[in-house]
């Protein structure tokens, strides 16, 4: 199904693989009639190499300063990215930025604060210069795809699942700074990513999916770090057999190997895409050159793939539907077994074996939805399934979310969408909710399969700080059909005899003509911005001192810890345009202690800056510093205090920037880990002014510890490969930490106290 090369190989007209090994040089040479091959030009064969190569402005391609052509935002980030740009000195945006507004669509939490959001969003776009789409129209990437993409192109979004290489477009999903600074004409620096060749062959069998190929990769590559922070480069001759929504399910879902971008190999089918969704100026032939060196190769035989399941509490822990009805009882237990490391709370029993009913596994929830399931071809093939069948009045329950309103329009006009209804099914608006814990989110113990991007823990919803639990499978949307069609009871797409229909798609733009407001190459000055009531700009945060006192505020020892255990989604979305009002749900589902350590430490700092007494309101600060004055003389004066978090790999998942800014603004100055799951974490560490820190040594703190870090900022400044930090007791207990690399940008943001401070000059 999936096999990865141990070493990396040569692609030879976008066809014949040779893996580099002893043999590989003496089988180029034959090819090429003696003719040497250079490895380090074969490595511009890549099409990803070409798109960098043009976007590129630092003239050095192992060190990228990209500019890209195109931003795109929600309404969960695009307001606090552009409080932050306008504080930054932003004048117009100098790209076109799209606000889409997907997230908070439901206005159901916290009174007026989402549509305030909203309204923020469109007087930003008359005021700057940007494109606003309103809610319930599109999920930000089927927008992005429909009306952004271009073959060649580059689109950086504020959202994780950023990712259009199936049309062409290498796209990067980061955290809002990164967006900040493309508005403020900056550049996005990264090291030249190495590139793996995913090699497609063969074509699916029927009632096989997008996410069943997306998960059988995923479960291959996410644990290896096989394509970490790589760029996954989608070739071979099975392409072809794909369509351009089959190819689009499988590229959203690169995302879920940690992957840093994705470009695949375009052709007449992705033409077709751009002619009909009247962009056809947009499409150019993508391929790689008659060589290209690739740094791994996936290699994939899309006619052995079975219906997959994702099951809790990662896209990475696959089982084929097959394999899990054949084995339940082990196969549940032992995720049981695992769900105890994630769900590490007393209060809730999570249990999955008694859903097995009469030998067969029954689930209570079906949802298809959102940038990787609202697909026209997903939901029309799952209407094919169901159609002339009754999902039941038991516990189970269908809903279907059409990704974009022209999609839903053709839907309704071809008849699927009254074959779902029929069904039993609901179908509702262009939302991403379901993906994030926003809507239908299921019942206490219920476990709901899902043809979305995501199932970590609480992800769908539930508080398990409340005693709640529920949990999410990923799966593709035509095995979720197929389960609906036996009311409940877990069912591989392949196991039913149905005839797909395959109706022709009928793109109609009268719907995004008529309702986005597009003001690129129109902004206004003069209008006012709307702020409401939960709008607030962000606190005023200081550069850092020469030293730091940092009190162990959380330890977390799982294997990785979510963007979503940092800080959670679900309604304290609504909340996201509150700096310190959503602060207070820092790490609260997984140490709900968290907040009130960083604040307590923090009344010393504020007291610092105040010229007041540190110790006034905690005296084992007195204590600390007289322990560190033993050894060193050091002024509490220049000396910052605050707070960090230990966890061994944080940072997997959502690009959301306030995972770092919640801790920063609570006073957190600094993490500690083993090593980060992402990129996009570590950039919004550094660009909220925290040090991201790594200790490759077992740790030697405990929660409730001071750790102290003499000349920090001058380490930092002086690009200390170690820096000696110290466990402060009855006597200092040395260590070492690393900044590991960063760019002379990055030393002066964090040297500054954030990006705001370092725009500000």
């Amino acid at each position: 199904m999936v096999k990865l090369y141990k070493n990396g190989a040569y692609l030879l007209n976008g066809s014949d693989l040779i893996e580099e090994n002893e043999e590989a040089a003496g089988k180029l040479e034959e090819r090429f009639g003696g003719q040497i091959i250079d490895k380090k030009e074969a490595k511009k064969g890549t099409m990803a190499y070409r798109i960098l190569e043009e976007h590129n402005t630092s003239g050095n391609m192992d060190k990228l300063k990209i500019k890209f052509d195109k931003l795109t935002s929600h309404d969960i980030t695009f307001v606090g990215i552009i409080q932050t740009a306008r504080a930054s000195g932003l004048e117009e945006f100098p790209v076109p930025y799209v606000l889409t507004n997907c997230h908070n669509s439901l206005c159901a939490v916290g009174g007026t604060i989402n549509e305030d959001d909203h309204m923020f969003g469109l007087s930003c776009a008359k005021k700057y210069g940007g494109v606003y789409v309103p809610p319930h129209q599109a999920v930000i990437h089927q927008f992005a795809r429909e009306m952004l993409a271009g073959s060649g192109k580059m689109i950086l979004g504020s959202d994780s699942h950023t990712r259009y290489g199936a049309l062409g477009t290498m796209a990067v999903g980061e955290g809002g700074p990164e967006i900040v600074k493309q508005l403020l004409d900056k550049t996005y620096d990264i090291n030249m990513p190495d590139v793996v060749g995913v090699y497609l062959t063969g074509k699916p069998q029927k009632g096989v999916g997008p996410q069943d190929v997306a998960l059988a990769i995923i479960g291959a590559v996410f644990a290896n770090g096989y394509v970490n922070n790589k760029v996954m480069e989608f070739i071979g001759d099975g392409i072809e057999n794909l369509s351009v929504d089959f190819r689009i399910g499988v590229d959203v879902m690169t995302t879920e190997t940690t992957c840093l971008s994705s470009i695949w190999a375009t052709d007449e089918k992705v033409q077709e895409f751009y002619d009909i969704h009247r962009r056809s100026d947009e499409y150019k032939k993508l391929e790689p050159s008659s060589v290209a060196y690739y740094d791994g190769i996936i290699y994939v035989d899309l006619a052995a793939v079975k219906p997959m399941i994702a099951m809790p509490f990662h896209p990475s822990n696959v089982y084929t539907i097959e394999e899990l009805n054949a084995n339940l009882m082990d196969i549940l237990e032992d995720v049981e077994k695992k769900a105890l490391i994630s769900l590490d709370n007393s209060n809730v029993k999570y249990s999955l074996r008694d859903k097995v009913k009469n030998g067969r596994f029954y689930v209570e929830q079906g949802v298809i939805a959102g940038c990787a399931g609202g697909g026209f071809e997903n939901i029309c093939d799952a209407a094919d399934i169901l159609r002339g069948k009754y999902i039941g009045s038991d516990e189970f329950s269908l809903s279907v979310y059409p990704a974009s309103q022209p999609i839903f329009m053709e839907l309704v006009k071809n008849g699927r969408i009254a074959d779902l209804m029929a069904t039993g099914a609901t179908v509702r608006s262009a939302f991403c909710g379901p993906c994030f814990g926003a809507g239908d989110v299921p019942a206490n113990n219920g476990f709901s399969i899902r043809h979305t991007t995501r199932n970590f823990p609480n992800r769908e919803g539930s508080k398990i700080t409340s005693g709640q639990v529920a949990s999410v499978a990923l799966m593709d949307a035509r095995s979720i059909a197929a389960t609906a069609a036996n009311k409940g009871y877990l069912t591989a797409a392949t196991e039913l005899d149905v005839e797909f229909t395959g109706p022709t798609y009928f793109y109609d733009s009268s719907i995004y003509e008529n309702r986005v407001y597009n003001g690129v190459g129109k902004a206004d000055k003069s209008v006012e911005i709307k702020f409401g009531p939960n709008i607030t700009d962000w606190p005023q945060m200081s550069e850092l001192t020469e030293h730091l006192v940092l009190k162990v505020a959380s330890v977390i020892h799982d294997p990785v810890t979510t963007t979503d255990e940092l800080i959670p989604s679900g309604e304290t979305s609504s909340y996201r345009s509150n700096p310190l009002g959503l602060a207070e749900f820092t790490l609260s589902r997984k140490d709900p202690q968290y907040v009130g350590r960083a604040k307590a430490i923090q009344v010393a700092e504020k007291a610092r800056l105040a010229g007041e007494d540190i110790y006034k309101d905690n005296k084992e600060l007195e204590e600390v510093f007289a322990s560190i004055n033993k050894k060193f003389e050091v002024n509490p004066e220049k000396t910052e205090i605050g707070s960090l978090i230990y966890a061994v790999k944080p940072g997997d998942g959502s690009a959301r920037e306030q995972a770092a800014s919640c801790q920063k603004v609570l006073g957190g100055l600094a993490n500690i880990a083993k090593e980060y799951a992402t990129k996009r974490y570590r950039s919004n560490l550094i660009n909220w002014g925290m040090l991201p820190f790594l200790l490759k040594d077992e740790i030697t703190f405990e929660l409730g510890d001071y750790i102290f870090i003499k000349d920090v900022r001058k380490a930092v400044a002086e690009k200390d490969s170690v820096i000696k930090a110290y466990v402060v007791g009855a006597e200092l207990k040395e260590f070492e930490l690393q900044l590991g690399e960063l760019t002379d940008d990055e030393r002066s943001i964090i040297l500054s106290g954030c990006l705001i401070n370092y725009y500000r000059g």
